[in-house]
């Protein structure tokens, strides 16, 4: 069994230091520890004058991450404590201090990134994806809100493509990461142990365009017509009723794939987009998403969600309110309250 010591790895590879994730069983989820000694180590790199360039990978085949440890999330909820509001100030300070980060930045973003795999990798300056990436915000199937820094980029994703990964929660390969604005560069995933090796004895702006390639075709280019009209309605309903009357088949499982999440994460996440497109930084909002993630402990999809997704897997979860019709206005709002227990402080 991994200590806390060794699920994430520090090494100096030149001048370049390297993050490593290393809990591939667990698709290198992110506890508390990982998130608190990632910072702690990117703090002190900062200042060393021999780190030229920061690499964050994850260990095993599978996934650079596939988020946060969600199960300590359920359990947390259900006890009514206060440790994920802690995991989330710390997590999100993080990524916010990635998106600043004085040095460049490489996220290798192999496999598959989800959630706090996001967070970790997509805010940085310089983001890899391969053919074997596949990169979401899946928080709506589990009752919760895209976080993270994920509604700011969703926000800012061309047309309505952002608002289309969010409610759905639809995972996509390379070229459609590359045309949401999540990565920046594809290079073949045979090619990322050279790629490494390289960043040990050059700045990444010299290595990179060696390993660089086309990647293969994506899906939503060509879905943009009825992607930017539907999801540009005012409401999910709305979203919902010309999805459903769209002539394109697409268009129709992408309703029926909205149709099976949480009704109020939904509607939250909705207005979380908005109102995060019309924010001026990151930063602010990071302080939104505090407030609604905090304030979603309180909701009983969240806690549901997961126990139908991870607990007893019998995906099957009872919303509740089981119906978008019932989810009221004031639901919505609450999620945007002010906390008792103070803001997220960046």
């Amino acid at each position: 069994m991994k200590t806390e010591d060794d699920t994430v790895l520090f090494d100096i590879e030149g001048r370049t230091a390297v993050i490593t994730l290393n809990r591939p069983k667990a698709l290198n989820a992110l506890t508390h520890p990982m998130v608190r000694r990632m910072a702690e180590a990117l703090a002190a790199w900062e200042r060393d004058p021999a780190v030229h360039q920061v690499l964050v990978r994850g260990a095993g085949e599978r996934g650079l991450c596939a988020g946060g440890d969600i199960r300590a999330i359920h359990d947390d909820a259900k006890a009514g404590t206060t440790a994920s509001a802690e995991f989330w100030r710390d997590e999100y300070r993080l990524n916010a201090r990635i998106a600043r980060y004085p040095k460049p930045y490489v996220a290798l973003m192999d496999g598959i990134v989800m959630g706090g795999g996001v967070g970790v990798s997509a805010h940085g300056g310089v983001r890899v994806v391969t053919e074997r990436s596949r990169v979401a915000m899946p928080e709506t199937g589990i009752g919760f809100v895209p976080d993270v820094g994920g509604t700011w980029l969703l926000g800012r994703a061309p047309g309505r493509l952002g608002t289309h990964l969010a409610l759905t929660g639809t995972a996509v390969g390379a070229a459609d990461a590359l045309l949401c604005g999540l990565a920046d560069h594809f290079v073949p995933a045979a090619r990322l142990p050279e790629l490494a090796a390289d960043l040990a004895e050059a700045p990444v702006h010299e290595v990179l365009p060696r390993h660089t390639a086309a990647p293969p075709p994506g899906e939503l280019a060509a879905r943009r017509p009825w992607i930017d009209r539907c999801y540009a309605a005012d409401t999910v309903e709305e979203i919902l009723e010309r999805l459903l009357a769209d002539g394109d088949p697409a268009a129709k499982e992408a309703a029926e794939t909205v149709l099976a999440k949480s009704p109020t994460a939904l509607k939250v996440t909705l207005a979380a987009l908005r109102r995060a497109a019309a924010l001026g930084s990151l930063e602010e909002a990071l302080v939104q998403e505090f407030r609604v993630s905090c304030n979603a402990l309180a909701s009983p999809d969240l806690v549901e969600g997961i126990r139908a997704q991870v607990v007893d897997k019998d995906r099957r979860p009872r919303w509740s309110p089981p119906a978008l019709a019932d989810v009221a206005g004031a639901d919505v709002e609450r999620h945007f309250a002010p906390l008792a227990g103070g803001d997220l402080v960046l």
